[in-house]
């Protein structure tokens, strides 16, 4: 990215050249730049001020709280092209994918900027004479957000926009691997006129210590958390002690099924986008292709074609459309799951290895033969692999398919009215595509059951989640 641009200007109060951690691009190993970091004592005198500050920003009407995030909106669209090159920079995503994501993480800021407006509570009908019973809507307090690289932006503002908008304040602990995005994020914010000390990003080398900090303080009210099942496990553990709310938006293994009836071509396209976006690092990504015995061949024919003709290389690059994995590790992993499958008996109908774009890149790969035994359907494979499953009939496929202990996102293609309904409802997920491949947006409840999490983000749900009900029973009334 261009390092003199306006948006690099106005995050320069956060960068320390000599002694802060470093941000690096994943593409090409190179460091982009490096970011002050906090120890957890000065988190936690962030937290109180937050805390303090908090109370004014939610005494403030709904409409000033709802315009202050319409003008975060227009800060963060004013800037889009910007931000799309820093996301695409330290997460490694095509620019076309970045540009797409500042979209989708300013519409949740819009959407709740209008949803501030509608925390309405009830009257009830009353229970006797002189009383009047009545819900009230009310702001948790104080909140602290984990985020992951994937979605650097988007997975912010889908915490931070229904906070603000109820009235909380809200600390982020953003990924140690994409910083700059998070810290952008609280330079537009502060653009917007949204008091400093209401929302805070705290980057950190000590994931583990800031974690614990955020569920034992006892001044925040609520934690929500993107990542792995195994951390969201032990955040929930540490929550615990002082009974705090939380959102949990944890692992998947989406399976995507292909039924006999189905429009090929039109699976096809949903699948590419599904399986291939972000290098197949996103949680809902398909991670088991479960195709019908009676369309297998011929899809897998059209999907090896498609695969074999995506471009891999540095996203910031025209035309690319698979970029890197976002560390070494990621690469290891994705890498021994191809090896893997192939020693358990699955079919490289195409890639299987690494990319000689570089170090990070893994060649888009099409395994056949795969069984719901194998590793590779067990586990969240955040690469780009797909696994094709073969299956007889519609008992098989739900059966499959609701085969894990995750439960998150799902999709299926089929024609048959009857059968979509009932496929439909026997999927043990939180959300269900039919007919599509990309199910995300901010008008609709994200989110998992099972061990993919707790909560929902984004909808009128999303700001439920950041707000307490209160009853009060109002006696005395009868004159």
């Amino acid at each position: 990215m261009t390092m003199s641009n306006a948006l690099w200007k106005l995050i320069q109060r956060f960068l320390d050249d000599k002694n802060g951690m470093p941000v690096l691009n994943p593409a090409t190993g190179e460091q982009i730049a490096a970011v002050k970091t906090y120890s957890t004592v000065e988190i936690e005198d962030i937290i109180l001020r937050a805390d303090n500050a908090r109370k004014d920003w939610a005494a403030l009407t709904a409409k000033v709280r709802a315009e202050r995030l319409r003008d975060w909106y227009f800060q963060v669209m004013a800037y889009r092209d910007q931000l799309a090159s820093l996301c695409t920079a330290e997460c490694g995503k095509p620019l076309a994918e970045s540009l797409a994501e500042v979209v989708y993480a300013a519409s949740f800021i819009e959407w709740f900027a209008e949803e501030a407006k509608r925390a309405y509570g009830e009257t009830i009908p009353t229970v006797a004479r002189g009383k009047a019973v009545l819900t009230v809507k009310e702001a948790v307090g104080t909140c602290a957000a984990i985020t992951p690289w994937n979605f650097p932006l988007a997975m912010i503002t889908r915490k931070v926009g229904p906070a603000l908008a109820a009235g909380c304040a809200m600390v982020v602990k953003p990924s140690e691997a994409t910083p700059l995005s998070a810290l952008a994020l609280e330079a537009l914010a502060a653009q917007a006129r949204i008091p400093a000390d209401i929302f805070r990003v705290v980057p950190s080398p000590e994931p583990a210590q800031v974690g614990n900090l955020f569920c034992s303080h006892p001044v925040i009210r609520k934690i929500s958390f993107t990542g792995s099942t195994p951390v969201g496990k032990l955040l929930l553990a540490q929550a615990a002690g002082s009974v705090k709310r939380v959102s949990m938006e944890l692992g998947g293994n989406a399976p995507f099924i292909v039924f006999d009836d189905a429009d090929l071509d039109a699976a096809i396209d949903g699948l590419m986008i599904s399986k291939f976006r972000n290098a197949g690092q996103t949680c809902v990504c398909a991670n088991r292709v479960l195709v019908q015995d009676g369309v297998h061949d011929v899809f897998v024919a059209k999907l090896v074609e498609r695969v074999k003709s995506l471009k891999v290389g540095d996203g910031s690059k025209p035309g690319v459309e698979i970029g890197p994995l976002i560390d070494e590790r990621a690469m290891a992993k994705v890498t021994k799951l191809a090896v893997d499958a192939a020693g358990a008996g699955a079919v490289v109908a195409c890639g299987g290895t690494p990319h000689e774009a570089g170090k990070q890149f893994f060649t888009p790969t099409v395994l056949t033969g795969v069984s719901q035994d194998m590793q590779i359907a067990q586990s969240e494979i955040f690469g780009p692999i797909a696994p094709v499953i073969r299956f007889t009939d519609e008992a098989e496929a739900i059966r499959i398919a609701n085969d894990t202990p995750f439960g998150l996102a799902a999709y299926f293609y089929a024609r048959d009215v009857g059968r979509v309904w009932r496929v439909m409802a026997g999927l043990e997920y939180g959300m269900v595509a039919v007919n599509e491949g990309v199910l995300s947006t901010e008008i609709a409840p994200f989110g998992g059951i099972k061990e993919s999490g707790l909560g929902r983000e984004g909808s009128r749900h999303g700001l439920d989640e950041y707000l307490e009900l209160k009853y009060a029973l109002i006696g005395g009334l009868s004159a």
